[in-house]
């Protein structure tokens, strides 16, 4: 059961991690008009960094399939933990709003990684 339930959480936020990855690249999901100028401000410097956006779309991309995949989950759980701490840091400093999302999409990879810390040795050993 428990495999099952993780499965599923994996494939939902592989899927949206590919989605956003997705977005960054077509830009087929509109911007919300009632951002706030801190929010707005940041993703204009974000994208005056030409590499920046398309670095972090490919991180996404490649993290997402790979958490799908139970055999690359720990691989994927590595590339997409960077992105997350942005996510992350993004809602606790400069917007609050989505502040709940990111921690239960943190909380999701926490586990993800907890399930798999014993493929993480030898990055430690």
């Amino acid at each position: 059961m428990k495999k099952k339930i993780q499965f599923v959480l994996a494939l939902l936020f592989g899927l949206m991690f590919i989605n956003a990855g997705l977005n960054k690249f077509f830009n087929y999901m509109p911007t919300p008009e009632e951002m706030p100028a801190e929010l707005m401000s940041d993703f204009e410097a974000m994208m005056e960094i030409a590499w920046l956006l398309p670095l972090v779309a490919s991180a996404e991309l490649v993290g997402g399939i790979l958490i799908i995949l139970p055999k690359t989950r720990a691989l994927g759980a590595l590339i997409i933990l960077p992105v997350m701490v942005g996510i992350l840091l993004v809602n606790i400093v400069v917007n609050t709003s989505g502040l709940i999302i990111a921690l239960v999409l943190a909380a999701i990879l926490g586990w993800i990684m907890y399930e798999n810390r014993d493929r993480y040795n030898p990055i430690f050993g």
